[in-house]
C-alpha cells in the first residue's frame, strides 16, 4: 500500500490566491525590471573586477590573469608620507557632513513644513531640490565665479570697493574646510529636505491638536512630538552615512578646487588621492584595491553602527 498524498481543497485554494496575488502584481513586477536590471549592470556585474585589486596588471595576457600578489597593492595607501592626510581628511569631512547636514537638513525641514502656503512650499522644496541634481562640474564653474582670484566676484565686487586685498582662494587653503562645507551643505540639502519632510507629514495632526489644547508652545510640539517621530529616519541616514566614511564626494575635493596643488592638504581625500595616482601610475589594479578597501572597512563600519542601534533600540535598527 503507498500514501498518495492528494491535495485538499485548502491547498488549492492557497495555490490560486498565490498565483492571483503574482498576477495582480505582474504591472509593478514590469515596472521594476529597468530599474533590476540597472543595479545588477552597474552593482552586481562589477563583482566579478574585485579580483584585480589581488593581481598584478598583466596586458600580455590579460588584467585578469595577472599574477596573484595577495595584499600588495593595498600597500600604495599606506606607504606612501601622504596616508595620515588623506585618512585624516576623508574621516573628518565626513563626520563634519554628517553631524551639520542632519542638524542644518532637521531644522529646515521643520521650517518648512510649517509653510502654508502650497504655491510657496512647491517653490522652495524646487528651489531646494535643484541643487541636488546639478552636475559637480557645473557647481565648480559656478563656486569658480565666485572665487576667481581675478574675474571672481567676491575679489571685484565686494571686497575691492571696500578697499580690501583681493584673497586668493585657489592658493589659501585655510579657507577651503568653509568652502567645501559650504557648497556640500547648499547642494545636499535638498536630498536631506526631502526624506524628513517625508516623514513629517506622515505625523498625525492629532498629536499636534491634542499638544494645542494642552497650551503646548511651538518649541514644545517641535521637541516632543515632530524630533521624536522622525528618530527611525535620523538613525537610518545616520547609520548609512557612518558605512560611506571612507568614501567622499570626488566632484566636491577634485573639481570644486579646481585640482590646486596648493590644496591639496585639505582636499585630498582616499577617493581623490587614488585618482591622481592611477593617472600617474596608471595601474588599475591599486585603483580596485582602494575601492576593496573602501567597500570593506565601510561594511564593516554600517554592521558596527547598525549593531549599536540595535543594541539600544532594536525597532530602530536596519537589519
Amino acid at each position: 500500500m503507498y500514501n498518495v498524498k492528494t491535495k485538499t481543497s485548502k491547498d488549492v485554494k492557497t495555490t490560486k490566491k498565490k498565483k492571483s496575488h503574482f498576477k495582480q502584481y505582474i504591472p509593478l513586477y514590469i515596472m521594476a525590471l529597468p530599474a533590476i536590471i540597472y543595479v545588477f549592470i552597474n552593482n552586481y556585474m562589477p563583482l566579478y573586477g574585485i579580483q584585480l585589486a589581488f593581481r598584478e596588471l598583466d596586458y600580455s595576457t590579460s588584467i585578469f590573469k595577472g599574477k596573484f600578489v595577495g595584499l600588495q597593492n593595498f600597500k600604495f595607501l599606506f606607504a606612501t608620507k601622504d596616508a595620515w592626510v588623506m585618512t585624516r581628511n576623508t574621516i573628518l569631512y565626513n563626520l563634519l557632513f554628517i553631524v551639520l547636514g542632519m542638524v542644518f537638513g532637521l531644522t529646515v525641514s521643520i521650517l518648512f513644513n510649517e509653510i502654508r502656503s502650497k504655491v510657496a512650499k512647491k517653490f522652495y522644496q524646487s528651489a531646494m531640490l535643484i541643487p541636488y541634481v546639478i552636475s559637480m562640474v557645473i557647481v565648480s564653474y559656478l563656486a569658480f565665479a565666485f572665487l576667481s582670484n581675478e574675474t571672481g566676484f567676491i575679489n571685484n565686487s565686494i571686497l575691492k570697493p571696500l578697499g580690501i586685498e583681493p584673497i586668493f582662494f585657489y592658493q589659501e587653503p585655510k579657507y577651503w574646510p568653509f568652502i567645501l562645507l559650504f557648497f556640500q551643505q547648499w547642494k545636499g540639502i535638498g536630498y536631506s529636505v526631502l526624506m524628513y519632510t517625508a516623514r513629517i507629514v506622515s505625523i498625525s495632526d492629532e498629536y499636534y491638536e491634542a499638544a494645542e489644547i494642552d497650551s503646548a508652545t511651538k518649541w514644545q510640539q517641535i521637541r516632543y512630538i515632530t524630533i521624536p517621530m522622525l528618530k527611525p529616519v535620523l538613525i537610518m541616514m545616520l547609520v548609512l552615512s557612518i558605512g560611506r566614511m571612507f568614501y567622499s564626494d570626488f566632484g566636491l575635493f577634485y573639481q570644486l578646487p579646481m585640482s590646486s596643488g596648493a590644496l591639496y592638504d585639505v582636499t585630498t581625500t582616499i577617493d581623490t588621492y587614488s585618482f591622481r595616482a592611477l593617472m600617474r601610475v596608471g595601474d588599475i589594479t591599486m585603483s580596485s584595491a582602494t575601492g576593496v578597501y573602501q567597500s570593506i572597512v565601510g561594511f564593516i563600519l554600517l554592521l558596527s553602527a547598525n549593531a549599536v542601534v540595535r543594541k539600544l533600540s532594536k525597532d530602530d535598527s536596519i537589519f
